[in-house]
């Protein structure tokens, strides 16, 4: 059977999903009368939560006697480490756009990776039955972003395609056909398919050889074990067979027998009896091969080359948590189980790095962006883990030439309403960013560029919603490593920790709720040096939340009426982590986020605070 290998790639919440979708329905996929969940591939229950995709997954179709194997990659820029590994695998990608918003800052990412390689791109305009739809000028806005990356001729002579995919077709034409998508006759995602089985190139493998194949994404099944993902470079595989993993620089990882070989069929993978050249396949019986490294036959000793992956740009430090109230909801929590979890991921995700430091009960982990750390913080807590959470920082280079210190940028693309325009380019002012670009989107709204450090961004998207009410979008992609920007300042308000354990009390949250915003309410658990509130000035101050009211004989009018608080702000993990300061922790249970001080004893925060300052 003929084989076509395709990556879909797009921003957040351009359609890429339910596009996939529209292509398993009509591939006849599913029964007629099969009951399906919306976005099927995105079977990780956090993705299900957020409406993105973070992991990179396949599935396979059969249009017309061809074999179309789909990958779905993640929108997200902090996931890009999933899309660089994917690109290895494919011959061509589907560039999906959305008809009002245009190409952002991830399309042009993934984008320029993908005619880095030589694909040919076939470019879809998503979503053009919106009110604000705007596919013409969304298709010079795809053909200027090609030519300012750099394509070839060949590249620039894409095919186009207007579609619906949540009402599931595609065509040459941008009008929204007129009959209803479930009728007879109706337009459907066939011209699509057709595209990709007459533009997308077979995939090119040697005539002959030994079995090779690039392992490109790793997962751990309960009965096969470790289960290597790739596409077959030459050669072919079957179950039983003796194979070795070579890592990039062509050492010898391990021999193993290969216990099974699935392929993708549908949503599932089965075992197939032969695999060969240019297909798309799991492996199962190697014990230690990963990721980038080579699946060969006993005869070859060299390795495939590997898509260089990015580095990371922020790091946090994971330890132990040592509150007095650890160990109450979570199962695991020693260093021990904390650093076999960090390594076990860093395994198979490559955009992410692990390093121990000088606590043997604290680990370094450096990765793309606060989403990408907070998904893993999120899915370790599920897990039941127990963790402190440090505040993010960037991670600093020398400058080669100069020795100067180089800290990394980032494009910041933003949709906000006019009337809040002028606070959005004044807050990223001060936070050290520069503006390349203002125009209007349509709608009464603007879309502002800009160019900031990463560092200066940290905490800000909190204050971005607060800034534009809710309505504005922010965009963020790694953009180059500059020079340091210089001190930027931080969190203006100071906040109020606890100087008592115990449960908190309403008549005394009552008293503090008049000069600050509270992130607890009556009746929770705290202890010493825990954050409970945001103070309306600058300066942190302990106050006591358990403070009862004392009871009398003598009565006053309003004395016993009923004590009324103001909702407290509860903040997301990603919000929290934001939120904190460089003496601050997070305190993450599978229960609980709690904001804490990293000293909690107030003498040792004074003692520390004036050696600071003689420093």
């Amino acid at each position: 059977m003929q084989i076509r290998n395709i990556a879909i790639i797009a921003h957040v919440d351009h359609g890429k999903t339910t596009l996939v979708d529209a292509l398993l329905r009509q591939s006849g996929l599913f029964r007629a009368n099969q009951q399906v969940a919306e976005r099927v591939m995105d079977s990780n229950e956090l993705e299900r939560e957020r409406g993105i995709t973070i992991l990179a997954k396949c599935a396979s179709v059969e249009w017309q006697g061809v074999r179309i194997n789909i990958v779905d990659t993640p929108g997200h820029a902090d996931f890009g480490g999933e899309v660089e590994r994917i690109l290895d695998m494919v011959d061509g990608v589907l560039l999906l756009v959305d008809a009002a918003e245009g190409p952002m800052p991830q399309t042009k990412f993934v984008t320029a990776k993908a005619l880095r390689l030589g694909l040919k791109p076939i470019v879809v305009v998503n979503k053009v039955d919106k009110p604000d739809a705007r596919p013409d000028f969304v298709h010079e806005e795809v053909f200027d972003l090609f030519v300012a990356l750099g394509a070839t001729e060949e590249q620039l002579d894409f095919p186009i395609l207007f579609a619906s995919a949540k009402q599931g077709w595609a065509g040459p034409d941008s009008t929204v056909p007129a009959a209803a998508p479930d009728s007879e006759g109706a337009a459907n995602m066939a011209p699509l398919f057709d595209t990709v089985v007459a533009k997308v190139p077979a995939p090119s493998v040697p005539e002959e050889g030994p079995f090779r194949m690039l392992a490109t994404t790793l997962e751990s099944d309960p009965y096969l074990g470790r289960v290597l993902t790739g596409r077959i470079f030459s050669g072919s595989v079957r179950p039983n067979m003796t194979a070795k993993a070579l890592s990039p620089d062509g050492k010898t990882v391990e021999q193993a027998r290969i216990t099974k070989v699935l392929g993708f069929r549908g949503l599932g993978r089965q075992g197939v009896e032969e695999a060969e050249a240019g297909d798309i396949v799991a492996l199962a019986g190697f014990g230690t091969a990963t990721v980038a490294d080579t699946l060969c036959d006993l005869a070859v000793d060299e390795g495939l080359p590997a898509q260089p992956i990015d580095p990371p740009t922020l790091a946090m430090i994971f330890s132990i948590n040592d509150s007095p109230l650890a160990g109450r909801s979570g199962s695991k929590v020693t260093s021990r189980m904390i650093r076999d979890r960090l390594f076990a991921e860093a395994e198979g995700n490559v955009a992410i790095r692990i390093a121990e430091t000088e606590s043997k009960d604290a680990f370094e982990v450096a990765g793309r962006g606060e989403l990408q750390l907070g998904v893993l913080i999120e899915t370790m807590r599920r897990e039941g883990f127990e963790l402190s959470i440090s505040r993010p920082r960037v991670l600093t280079r020398p400058d080669p030439a100069t020795g100067q210190t180089l800290e990394p940028y980032e494009d910041v693309v933003i949709d906000v309403d006019e009337d809040f325009a002028g606070a959005v380019v004044e807050a990223i002012s001060k936070r050290r960013g520069r503006m390349e670009d203002m125009r209007p989107s349509g709608g009464g709204k603007q879309r502002l560029t800009f160019v900031a450090p990463s560092r200066g961004l940290i905490g800000y998207h909190g204050e971005f919603m607060t800034e534009t009410r809710g309505t504005g979008v922010m965009n963020r992609l790694f953009r180059e490593y500059g020079p340091y920007a210089g001190k930027i300042a931080g969190r203006r308000n100071g906040v109020l920790i606890s100087n008592a354990k115990g449960k908190s009390v309403a008549y005394a949250l009552a008293n503090l709720e008049e000069r600050a915003a509270l992130f607890i309410g009556s009746g929770v658990e705290v202890y010493e040096g825990m954050i409970i509130a945001e103070n309306s000035r600058d300066n942190d101050l302990e106050v006591n939340p358990l403070k009862a009211k004392q009871l009398t004989n003598f009565r006053a009018a309003g004395s016993d009426e009923a004590i009324r608080l103001t909702p407290p702000r509860r903040l997301s993990l990603e919000q929290a982590i934001a939120y904190i300061d460089d003496d601050e922790l997070v305190e993450v249970t599978p229960e609980t986020i709690r904001l804490r001080k990293r000293e909690l004893d107030p003498h040792e925060r004074k003692r520390q605070a004036r050696r600071a300052e003689s420093a």
